[in-house]
């Protein structure tokens, strides 16, 4: 799933190549994904694009008119076309199958072009043409963003006492911090050396401070990483700079100890034991109690 650092880079890299440019044409190719319908999505065509931004984990398009946010979930992606195809986009009803699909195409009047397209059988990329991107409720509602100046460690600590949870739990959780998934998550304790489990009413001033320094430094070194990279090269980028996420059975860069993993029905978690856990293994929560 495309978390902060990558839509970042995304939104830049279209920035770059499209601010300025007029919108000739928007085709849906995913209808499903559509969640909008007024203003029509040709409402964008005419258009001269004004610039894009990241809102958490949302894509925002702004323009002379309304605006276009696209969410990615867990199988979008963008693809740059520097020469646009031209023949109409038939627009899919059904699922599609398991490789990538089109959902939504932008052509640029310099012929170049943008496909958000999704992978996978499960079809949750969303699509909204908004007059303003905070009418989408799920951008209106989104927590304080990791990476700006209200991102305190006593905002935090604040967040971290609201409720007794498991600290990656929070860590995932769009409506407190904006922008962070399963695996900056796990990059993030990793870095703070805390375990994914650990209770956040647990956490002391030093904890606090620790994880949020783990925080803005993982996803500062990501974001930086990212720049300047072209969007067909950021999910590989991605994939080399993780240090105990997707690396199950892998050294630790840290330690040297194996990287473990816990799986869950739909996803999993990776940590080191050593640097985490003080050596102890997390059993599987399907299987018995969570060791902390």
């Amino acid at each position: 799933m495309p978390e902060l650092p990558e839509v970042e880079a995304l939104a830049r890299f279209l920035d770059g190549r499209t601010r300025g440019r007029t919108i000739e044409a928007a085709d849906v190719g995913a209808v499903a994904a559509l969640k909008t319908y007024d203003p029509p999505l040709s409402a964008l065509v005419g258009r001269s694009v004004h610039g894009w931004s990241r809102r958490g984990k949302w894509l925002v398009l702004a323009t002379d008119g309304p605006s276009l946010a696209v969410h990615l979930a867990r199988g979008g992606w963008v693809r740059w076309r520097e020469q646009a195809p031209t023949t109409p986009v038939r627009p899919r009803l059904g699922g599609g199958s398991r490789g990538a699909s089109l959902t939504l195409r932008l052509r640029f009047d310099d012929g170049a072009g943008a496909d958000v397209t999704e992978a996978g059988t499960r079809r949750r990329v969303a699509v909204h043409v908004v007059e303003d991107a905070e009418a989408v409720e799920a951008i209106r509602t989104l927590g304080v963003e990791p990476l700006s100046e209200d991102f305190t460690a006593d905002v935090l600590g604040e967040l971290l006492r609201a409720r007794n949870q498991q600290v990656k739990g929070l860590l995932r959780d769009q409506r407190a911090i904006a922008g962070i998934g399963n695996a900056y998550s796990d990059e993030i304790l990793h870095t703070a050396q805390v375990s994914p489990f650990a209770l956040t009413r647990s956490f002391d001033d030093d904890a606090v401070d620790a994880l949020h320094r783990a925080v803005v430094d993982t996803l500062t070194a990501a974001v930086a990483a990212a720049e300047g990279r072209p969007a067909a090269e950021l999910k590989d980028a991605k994939r080399r700079g993780m240090q105990v996420h997707g690396r199950t059975g892998q050294t630790c860069p840290v330690c040297g100890d194996v990287v473990r993993e816990v799986s869950f029905a739909d996803r999993s978690l990776q940590y080191c034991a050593t640097c985490q856990t003080g050596g102890h293994v997390l059993a599987d929560r399907r299987m018995s109690r969570l060791l902390r």
